[in-house]
This record gives C-alpha cells, structure tokens and sequence, in this order.
C-alpha cells in the first residue's frame, strides 16, 4: 500500500493484492467497503474507486479527514501506514454511466470527484463526449485538480468559490440536449440543486443521477434495538447506527452495500415500533406506512423498536 498527501485534508491510499495477483474488475462509479478498526468497534466505511479500470493491478481510493469523523478517517489517517494490511468487500457500483449517444455532464463537490475520475477513464477511452463540472472550496483545499487538468484538459471546468468561481447548475442543465445525462456526486445542496434544475427544466428524471458522499447527520438519542427472532437486545449509541451496533455485537449477518441510505440491501422489517427515516430510497409512502427501514442509517423514534432479524 501507498500512500500520498492529495491535499491538506485528502489523501490517496493505493491498494494492492497481499499476493500480488490482479484484483476484481470494477467500472467506472464502484465502491469498495473498508474495514476499520476504533475505538468504538470495527467500521465498515465505502469510498469509491478512482483508480483506471482498466489497471486491475491496483485500487486508489482517497479519504478526505472529517471533523466531525465517528473514527474512520480519522483512523486512516493517523493511523494507516505505507505496508498495512487492510480488508477491504469486492466491488461494488451504484452509480454506473448510462448508455447514451450524447454527452455525459459530470458535476462534482469537494471529494465527490472521486468516482468520477474512473469514469472519465472509461468516457475517454471509449470516445464519448464528456465534461467534467468540478466544484471546491479553494484551490488549496481542492484535490486532484492538476491532475485532471494534465490528462482530460477542455473536459474539465473549475469552480474555486474563494475565487468567486461559482458553479451556475441551472444554467449547465439550460444547455442539455435530449439524449444527454448527468451525474452529481458531492454534498446534499449540490444534489439538490441538481434535482430543482432538472424538475424546473423538465429533465426527464431517468437522465439525472447522483451519489451523496455521505449520509446525512447518523447521530441522535440511544436506543435498544430488539432483534424478533432471538429476543436479542442491543443498544445503539447516540453516534452510532443500527447497522454498526448489529455488527459490533456480531449475533446476525446482515449485508449493505452502500451505507448510505440509497441501495435498500439492509431494509429489515419492522415488528414493533417506528422508524425515523434518514434514507434515500424509500418513497413518503413508504416512510409512513412504517413497514420497514434501512438499518444503515434510519434511528428509532422512541426508546426502543423491534426488528425482523
């Protein structure tokens, strides 16, 4: 493993083998889930995949320190060394291109250029037309910029807002044509920008897609977590989710690819109690009805709430 400094908050960890062997084929917009160790129990956290799919002798990913880190990146920073060993999932992509004959509009916040930077190695090589919006900070604060700039040139535009550089989403979307598609990765008001754009504009939705770099706020009052069919309790703490709690305490095996509220691979059913809905999959309905949730990010209203596992 190496890793490089790619910014003062961001850095960039390349992956390899322990045996030296090709690792699993991933397209452009994959994930893999890394196993960390902390304080609080062992993490399970999802970076994308930046490296070129096309060299399957290594994987990048980069990990942007958060303040506000539930241990994770902090973790990886202060702790990871050139050498260590990490257990990472095969895989995994929720947020693949789309077939199209036009172009493909890429708009990115801060580390949310990550699972572009695949993509745009599989948009060059195949000849597609591209275009790279990318949105930071400052310019010191930005990652990755020089090398975008060296390699796809006209494709990308920079946004630097100390610089006054402001990214006019709505203008960008003005300029679609009919078989174009966008995609938007980085921060819930960028992703959101892009949604009031599109639905103002009449974009069918079918063309717009996103990937939130993380989920919203996880943390809220303590709660029991009743598993129905062993009559196991567990408490999930404040700053925890379910999800992590359940694989801390390792009595049941329960599977989520994306962690973030968007893929519906850990909704569990709901035997007693309601949900508080932090998710992105479920429809208004759906969060009413209180049928199910997603374990990796909704909380209990109450004190306590009963599951299905």
């Amino acid at each position: 493993m190496r890793i490089e400094q790619a910014s003062p908050l961001i850095k960039r960890f390349t992956l390899q083998a322990a045996d030296g062997g090709p690792l699993p084929a991933f397209g452009g917009g994959s994930h893999i889930i890394v196993q960390i160790p902390a304080a609080n129990g062992l993490l399970h956290n999802a970076y994308s995949l930046l490296s070129s799919p096309f060299q399957l002798e290594q994987y990048q990913i980069a990990v942007r320190r958060e303040e506000a880190s539930r241990g994770g990146s902090a973790f990886m920073h202060a702790h990871v060394a050139e050498g260590d060993i990490l257990q990472i999932s095969p895989p995994n992509n929720l947020f693949p291109l789309h077939a199209t004959p036009g172009r493909h509009i890429l708009l990115a916040g801060g580390i949310g250029v990550t699972p572009f930077m695949a993509q745009m190695e599989e948009l060059q090589s195949s000849g597609a037309a591209f275009e790279l919006h990318y949105a930071f900070r400052s310019r010191e604060q930005a990652a990755f910029v020089d090398e975008l700039a060296a390699r796809y040139g006209a494709h990308c535009h920079f946004y630097d807002a100390a610089r006054g550089q402001l990214c006019n989403v709505a203008g960008l979307l003005q300029h679609m044509a009919e078989p174009d598609h966008v995609y938007v990765c980085g921060p819930q008001s960028l992703i959101e920008a892009v949604q009031q754009a599109g639905a103002g504009q009449g974009i069918p939705p079918a063309h717009l897609h996103w990937e939130q770099f993380s989920a919203s706020t996880q943390s809220g009052e303590a709660f029991t977590v009743v598993l129905a069919r062993s009559g196991r309790e567990i408490r999930v703490a404040a700053e925890q989710t379910i999800l992590q709690a359940i694989e801390t305490d390792g009595a049941v095996a329960v599977d989520c690819l994306c962690r973030e509220g968007v893929c519906g691979t850990c909704e569990v059913g709901i035997v007693e109690g309601e949900a508080e809905h932090r998710d992105q999959y479920f429809s208004e309905e759906e969060k009413q009805a209180q049928n199910s949730l997603l374990i990796c990010v909704s909380r209990a209203k109450g004190r306590r709430i009963v599951l299905d596992l």
